[in-house]
């Protein structure tokens, strides 16, 4: 008797170690374990919601990381310069949540873009900056949303844009081209709250602009091409 109680003790004992073990992983965050090819669970689920936030299709949001996640996931990399392994370890994971975080400004009060017609800010991007770095069509993309604070412009995308003599591709009509995936990404990063432009309200191509107006305004930074200003 005395054994068999110690057999049924040690198997209760095995069987709750079990049900705690697979309670953690059914309630794992994202960015408690390495996630890749085969993984499953709400972590993979709340991954590639975030995936899919920034633009990259990872297919059916289903908990499941198969190969369109890894394909998501390799674009994301490459991208951000982050290793290109198709794995969501710790460096992807960081920089995917600070992606998708909710942005705030300078107060530190939440803010957000309501109504933003991301096709629009992507056809933007696209005839802007087609064949620059990806940072630089983030930057070029948050540049349009950054105006939408500044009491100098308009308050719409679209007013901002279609502003006369804002954008020379409003006027040659590159404006009207389907934006490319690289666009719209960028486009949706920067809604999400990225900005590589470092708060800029005006860009310009050094080597193509003479206006002394966009000269004389304080750099920030040089992307690619394109000359950040406040």
């Amino acid at each position: 008797m005395k054994i068999r109680v110690k057999s049924w003790g040690s198997i209760l004992a095995i069987g709750l170690i079990i049900s705690i073990a697979l309670s953690g992983i059914a309630y794992a965050a994202l960015g408690d374990r390495l996630l890749g090819k085969g993984s499953k669970g709400p972590e993979v689920t709340e991954l590639q919601k975030k995936m899919a936030q920034l633009g990259y299709g990872v297919g059916t949001i289903d908990g499941k990381f198969g190969s369109t996640t890894e394909a998501a996931i390799k674009r994301f990399q490459k991208d951000h310069g982050l290793r290109v392994d198709g794995l969501a370890g710790t460096q992807t994971i960081k920089e995917l949540k600070r992606l998708t975080a909710q942005s705030t400004n300078a107060s530190g009060k939440a803010v957000g873009y309501k109504n933003i017609d991301t096709n629009l800010l992507a056809r933007c991007v696209n005839a802007e900056a087609r064949g620059e770095p990806y940072t630089g069509q983030v930057a070029v993309a948050a540049v349009i949303l950054n105006r939408i604070g500044d009491p100098a412009f308009p308050k719409t995308v679209a007013d901002i844009i279609y502003q006369p003599q804002a954008f020379s591709s409003v006027n040659d009509g590159q404006i009207n081209l389907p934006p490319s995936a690289s666009a719209l990404r960028a486009a949706q990063e920067a809604v999400s709250g990225s900005d590589p432009s470092g708060g800029a309200v005006f860009f310009f191509n050094p080597a193509k602009t003479k206006n002394k107006y966009i000269w004389s305004r304080p750099q920030i930074k040089q992307i690619g091409n394109h000359m950040f200003t406040k």
